[in-house]
């Protein structure tokens, strides 16, 4: 059976436009998902990537608007049309949050696209407790049980040795998909992942 290790973070709209397809391909090949949220800030920062603000206004234009408004359209997928107003707002417990979820066997696949979804669909807030407990009671889990969860020094760590992870890889962006071991960088990639769980690459 193949494993594929998730790495992304809790507000990546790349993450937000491939989530379904992605969990598609574990259930027809009966994959193991295992989410990894990590803070891409640090994991940009240690492969040379630029900040937001720094990049070249076209290149914007293009990855974060025409490509978004394309892949959205192919996936069915509703998105607003400009970048989430809070989308520099901590995130971190969000991440955390959905490894809780997967380290108590359940919901984190729901609660990690409803995380998604409500920040590029609704321009929910991130960082906005309120956003993320009915976020958590959508996903049918308990809230005050996962937040305790998610404020513990295991799943902090977890969250540490995510980011740690993701650097040592290296990963180049939010999100990439390790299949037992070979890394696949963008959503754009998921036709490869799926290639890879039925029959590795050479």
């Amino acid at each position: 059976m193949a494993r594929i290790e998730y790495f992304y973070s809790a507000h990546s709209v790349y993450a937000y436009l491939g989530a379904q397809y992605l969990y598609g391909i574990c259930a027809r090949h009966g994959a193991t998902l295992v989410h990894r949220p990590m803070l891409l800030g640090p994991v940009m920062e240690a492969v040379g990537g630029q900040s937001f603000r720094d990049r070249p206004k076209a290149q914007l234009a293009y990855f974060f608007g025409r490509e978004i408004k394309r892949w959205a359209e192919w996936r069915g997928l509703p998105v607003i049309g400009h970048r989430p107003t809070t989308h520099d707002a901590p995130y971190d417990l969000a991440n955390r949050l959905i490894i809780a979820a997967q380290d108590m066997g359940q919901g984190a696949d729901a609660l990690s696209f409803a995380l998604l979804q409500g920040h590029w669909r609704d321009d929910a807030d991130m960082s906005d407790t309120g956003f993320l407990r009915a976020c958590v009671t959508q996903s049918g889990l308990e809230p005050d049980a996962l937040f305790d969860r998610a404020d513990s020094p295991g799943i902090i760590a977890q969250h540490d040795a995510n980011t740690d992870d993701a650097i040592k890889l290296p990963v180049f962006g939010s999100p990439t998909y390790v299949v037992d071991g070979d890394p696949f960088y963008g959503q754009d990639r998921l036709d490869l992942v799926e290639r890879a769980v039925i029959r590795p690459f050479a």
